[in-house]
């Protein structure tokens, strides 16, 4: 019998979601197996003025060939920092040019808002997500950061939850298809707090749902505590050179703290450093990158 590619394609994303459903269950622990395991990438965030704005002075390419110079396994492209016509052919030269230089595109991240009551706005945003789930399939990104956004001012928060809910439910069943998941960053708001942000998670049905870890953004009294609540979840992490616990203030991240809770959550995939201190970050990210491998190694 002979597949049309329509049929294959259909085929193929129906056999991806019923592999994801079995092993991982729609607002449940991500299931892994076979022990820890971490690789190491670098946010182009950390590269944000050198990449955008007045001072820019690097293109996107630029940043990945540091990736590569610092001996990484992989690069995560910020949506930020792409051009302001984005074509396939661009994309497929950026892809590319990771793979002459051995890099994964590890994850792309994107500023959306789920929370936007108007109706218009809403679907401009779920237009947007779905444009990059399409860019991160084409570049060959198993993830997306994504945001849950914000609860607009005198707002029901109960019905800016059941907004964000719907609107994570139905990108993650389009990013799904593509075998694409979408990592909910734990980023003020609604997802400040463990409690907050595995409430959306919980809600959401679909197994293509997860959490991208960031180790700088929660603030209770002990952050390692509340990072250790939501780490089995995650499907990518981020890590801050400092964190900032409640009535402490900023502090110098414990790396080897978060990797023995990431190694005790079994967690496999990318450490990524996300840079945001004082600094050129061209020649602070590299120290900082050897000091997280160095604590990850055992």
């Amino acid at each position: 019998m002979t597949l049309s590619r329509r049929d294959f394609l259909h085929t193929s994303a129906a056999a991806i979601a019923a592999g994801a459903s079995s092993t991982t269950l729609a607002g449940e622990p991500v299931v892994r197996s076979h022990g820890p395991k971490f690789k190491f990438s670098l946010a182009a965030y950390s590269y944000r003025d050198l990449l955008s704005g007045k001072d820019a002075s690097l293109k996107l390419s630029d940043f990945v060939d540091d990736c590569a110079k610092f001996g990484l396994e992989g690069t995560e492209l910020t949506a930020y920092y792409f051009p302001s016509t984005i074509t396939t052919e661009y994309l497929i030269g950026l892809k590319a040019q990771c793979f002459r230089l051995g890099l994964d595109v590890s994850g792309t991240a994107v500023g959306n808002d789920f929370g936007v009551a108007d109706p218009e706005k809403l679907k401009k945003q779920l237009e947007s997500m779905r444009a990059w789930i399409d860019r991160a399939n084409i570049l060959g990104a198993p993830t997306i950061r994504v945001f849950a956004g914000t609860v607009p001012q005198g707002e029901d928060p109960a019905a800016a939850h059941k907004r964000m809910v719907a609107a994570l439910e139905e990108s993650a069943e389009y990013a799904g298809k593509a075998g694409i998941y979408l990592g909910l960053e734990n980023h003020g708001g609604p997802t400040a707090t463990p409690d907050g942000l595995l409430a959306l998670v919980r809600d959401v049905k679909s197994p293509w749902l997860g959490v991208n870890l960031d180790s700088g953004n929660f603030h209770g009294e002990d952050v390692y505590a509340e990072l250790e609540q939501v780490a089995k979840y995650a499907v990518n992490v981020q890590i801050k050179v400092v964190v900032n616990p409640k009535g402490k203030g900023r502090q110098p991240s414990d790396y080897k703290r978060l990797a023995k809770m990431l190694r005790d959550s079994g967690y496999r995939g990318y450490i990524v450093l996300e840079f945001e201190e004082k600094g050129d970050p061209r020649t602070e990210c590299p120290k900082y990158l050897t000091e997280i491998k160095e604590a990850f190694a055992g």
